[in-house]
Parts: structure tokens; sequence; C-alpha cells
């Protein structure tokens, strides 16, 4: 090996000079003048190298024995540092430039808040410079209390939009996702036009839904009057007469839940101050149920009393939406059961029935409105299929998550989990 041999030489040399020096009459002379030799040849090598190391355009030294071979490594490290860091930034500029050439916004956030990067886009959303802006905290370049809190906050499972200030108004999604050792990565998305749309909606829904409800008055009134006097009819007017009313009892309660959901929608984004005494609320939706339907069975068990933040009437008509839901696709003799618990911090509403079950392909777009898992079997129940949609807008406007769980033949069960009031949260140990 090439250090063994350069310590061989490094002897022989000595040992040469201390019988040269014997020769000549001083055997330590000559040993000291060897040893002297030797060091300021491996000084005038490790200078060389020193030298070439700190300027990397230098060069290799042209080096003898162990020190080539030390050369010799180093060297070819550099290289391959060299061509691997090649390669990344190659690889870095081929994204930068697809992130400049997108349409979304993109901005690069360091750990400490500064930005190091943002695309085009990301300057006309935000208001921001490139590259004059790079370093700067964000938050005092974006003065948007809803982002700013968004990002402090440091959960960015959801996206967040929210509207911007100033003479152009835009409606922004920001989906935040975290790289490297604490970056994160922006993408900024103009969703202005989708926001407006889905406003329109609502307004032409609450708008026909309101203006609805006038001539259905009327036709109810009329109905009530013709219906008094039923008896005296025909027996084919009878009928139709009961299948007008019917219907126009169904249109009636589809407007009602129309009109409740475009109310629930326009609150969605309002903070909730009053505190739902939830035990209450459920021990008053059971005698609710028993005076509508003696015969069916309804359970409760309540093993957490907290309050939660909320709307009452809203939370009243999600809760009742599940329960009656529950006894709609529940066989006569099934039982349905709700359940509260203290549940990691949450508070945990259940209800469970014993029913036909649901087909796990179903279960994704239950919530959305007007859906029907069987047309035939909708129909026969009289449902209005705004039930569970009224359901996920009451949670998403009190920041709970809704779980769906079914299985065929064996029952469903739906929870909710609620945030738990601030003033609960020393309480927990009670639940």
């Amino acid at each position: 090996m090439e250090w063994l041999a350069a310590i061989t030489r490094m002897l022989a040399l000595v040992a040469a000079g201390g019988v040269l020096g014997w020769y000549l009459g001083s055997a330590l002379v000559g040993l000291t003048a060897a040893s002297l030799l030797i060091l300021f040849f491996w000084s005038h090598q490790i200078w060389r190298i020193e030298r070439w190391l700190q300027d990397s355009t230098r060069p290799p030294p042209d080096v003898h024995g162990i020190w080539a071979e030390l050369v010799a490594r180093v060297y070819k490290q550099q290289r391959v540092a060299a061509e691997t860091e090649e390669r990344l930034q190659s690889t870095v500029d081929y994204l930068l430039d697809s992130f400049a050439a997108m349409r979304d916004g993109v901005v690069i956030v360091e750990e400490g808040g500064g930005i190091r990067w943002c695309n085009e886009a990301a300057q006309t959303f935000l208001g921001l410079r490139y590259p004059d802006d790079t370093g700067r905290a964000i938050t005092n370049l974006v003065r948007e209390p809803e982002f700013n809190e968004y990002l402090h906050a440091g959960s960015y499972t959801e996206p967040l939009v929210f509207e911007t200030s100033g003479q152009v108004r835009r409606h922004l999604q920001v989906i935040i996702t975290r790289f490297a050792e604490g970056d994160i990565l922006l993408f900024i998305r103009d969703v202005t036009d989708r926001v407006r749309t889905e406003q329109m909606r609502r307004d032409f829904v609450g708008n026909v839904s309101h203006e609805l409800r006038t001539p259905l008055t009327v036709i109810m009134g009329y109905l009530g009057t013709m219906l008094a006097g039923v008896d005296q009819m025909p027996a084919p007017y009878q009928r139709a007469m009961r299948q007008m009313e019917g219907q126009a009892v169904r249109m009636e309660n589809l407007l009602k839940d129309l009109l409740w959901l475009s109310r629930i929608e326009t609150t969605e984004g309002q903070q909730k101050h009053d505190l739902v005494d939830m035990t209450g609320l459920l021990e008053e939706l059971r005698e609710e149920v028993a005076n509508a339907h003696p015969e069916r069975t309804l359970r409760l068990q309540i093993d957490c009393r907290e309050k939660i933040r909320g709307d009452y009437r809203e939370l009243y008509s999600a809760v009742s939406n599940l329960v009656y839901n529950a006894l709609k696709y529940s066989p006569e003799d099934g039982a349905v059961t709700i359940s509260a618990s203290c549940e990691d911090g949450r508070y945990c509403l259940a209800v469970e029935d014993e029913g036909i079950g649901i087909d796990a392909h179903h279960i994704p777009r239950l919530t959305e409105r007007f859906y029907r898992v069987d047309d035939s079997r909708s129909s026969s129940t009289g449902g209005t299929g705004l039930g569970l949609a009224i359901v996920k807008h009451v949670a998403a406007a009190h920041g709970a998550q809704l779980n769906i769980d079914s299985t065929l033949g064996r029952g469903s069960t739906f929870k909710l989990l609620f945030p738990m009031a601030a003033e609960n949260t020393g309480d927990m140990q009670a639940c």
C-alpha cells in the first residue's frame, strides 16, 4: 500500500542519514539532518495542497508519493461533487423554469418566513417584487389577516380561500406544502370566477325558493279549503286532491330545506360565539321523536356533557336530519342510538342505526345535494335529498368533521367531531 511504502522510504532516509553521520563522525547529526529534510519535504507538500484546496480553480499540484495518492482521491471527489452539483442545479433550474411558466402563483418561503423565490403570477396576485423582496418576510409584504393567520397556524391540510384588498379584488386559493428542512411551497390560484359562480348559484337558489313560497302558499290555501269538503266529492276527485296535497307538502318541505341551506351557507364563514348545551339539545330531540314516532326506539348515551360554540338552530337541524334519516332507513323494530363522548379533546356526537347500510362507493357522494343512493327507495321515504347536505354545511360552519361508516346489512354510523370550546378544555378530565 502507498502509505506503507511512504513510511518505508522515510525510515530508509533516516537510517541513511544516521549511517552517513556516523561515517562523518556524528550519527545524531546525520539523523537530525535526515529528519529535518523529511519535515521540510512534507511541509512543502502540505503547503502546495493547501493552496490548491483554497482555490479549486487551480490545477492539482504535482506532488509525489502518498501526497499524489491523496491529491488524486480529493480531485476525484471534487469532480464527482461538481457533477452532482451541476445535475442538482440543472434540476432546480428546470423546476424554477416550470414554476415560472405556470399561471398559478408559486412562492418558496424559507423556514424563517423569508421569500426565497417567486414567479411572475405570484407577484401579480400578492403584490410581490422579485428579486427585490428576496429574504424579506412574506407576512410583512402580504397584509391580509386571513393569509397571515393561516400561515402562522401551521396546519395546511385544508387550502385557504381569501379575498384580497386593494383596487383589484381577487379571491385567491392558497395551498401550502412543506419540504426540505422547514421551507414551505405556496401555490396561489385565482378562484374569483369560481367563487362568483358559486355565489350566483346560491343567490339563484335562494331567490327562486323564496319566490316560489308565495304561489305555493296560495295553492296550499285553496287545497286546504277544498279538502275540507273532500268527502262530498266523487271518489276519483278525492284521490286526485289527496295526491295534490301530498305533492304540495313535499314541495313545501323542499323549499324550506333549500331556504334553510341557503341561510346556513350565507353564515358559514361567521364566527360562532354562543355556547350550546348539546345534552339539552339531544334530550329535546329525543322528546320530539318520542311524540312524533312513539313506536320507534331512540336511545341516548351521554358520556360527555361539555358545551360547544355554535348556533343552536343549525346544530339542531343537523342532528335531527341524521336521526330522522336513520329512522327512515331502519326497520320498524330497529333502534337508533345517539351517543356523545369526548375524543382527543373534541366533542364527538354519533348517530348509529341498525338499517340496511350503504355501499362504500356511495359514501363520498352522500352529502351532495339531491344525491340518491336508490331513487325508488328515496322517493318512497319522501325525503328532499338535502338532509345530509345540510349536515355537511352545518359541520363546516362549526369547524367540525363529518365521518361516515357503513356496512351493508348491518347499519350506518354518522359521526360529528366538534372542536371543544375553550371554556371546557380545563374540565376535560371530567369526561
